[in-house]
């Protein structure tokens, strides 16, 4: 869970989470440490070397939602991701993907990766990234994610001060 549960979607507050992401501080160094609600404990920030990571929206929980609702409830996911990046694109000019496909295999293969890879590996945030920069000197990314068939689809948003690209095989 994270902290964005039971919140409705918006993209503007999406976008305006992302534009404080996007000024807000980013550690050159250190290690990747996990933030968490204080009453709650749900997740609400990663950081790490060169990035943050910042859930931006959750869906409902899934656990018995099956068939034509599981399908709906995953394409109005996916239209939310894509209203994000269709106005991230009319921002910040057209995107390019960073697919998940290899920092997937090493996670799998406990295989080394950057630090931004296995933040969003260790988070299951597998879905391919959508990525824009710079963008005021760093690298923004979207995605959206669900761990398992029955966990909430997630919506996360990166913010980097080095390129975000994709690994090679």
């Amino acid at each position: 869970m994270t902290a964005r549960s039971g919140e409705t979607f918006a993209t503007g507050r999406a976008v305006s989470d992302i534009e404080t992401l996007l000024t807000g501080p980013v550690p050159a160094v250190g290690p990747t440490v996990d933030e968490g609600e204080p009453d709650t404990g749900e997740w609400s920030a990663t950081e790490g070397e060169g990035f943050r990571i910042l859930p931006l929206w959750e869906s409902d929980d899934l656990v018995g939602v099956y068939g034509p609702e599981w399908n709906e409830a995953e394409k109005a996911a996916a239209g939310h991701l894509a209203d994000l990046v269709g106005e991230l694109d009319r921002r910040w000019g057209g995107h390019r993907t960073a697919a998940m496909r290899v920092p997937i295999f090493r996670d799998l293969a406990d295989e080394p990766m950057p630090p931004l890879y296995r933040a969003l590996c260790d988070r299951d945030c597998l879905g391919d990234l959508a990525v824009w920069g710079p963008v005021a000197g760093r690298w923004v990314a979207v995605s959206l994610n669900q761990s398992d068939g029955d966990a909430p689809m997630v919506i996360v948003a990166v913010v980097a001060d080095r390129p975000v690209v994709e690994l090679d095989d």
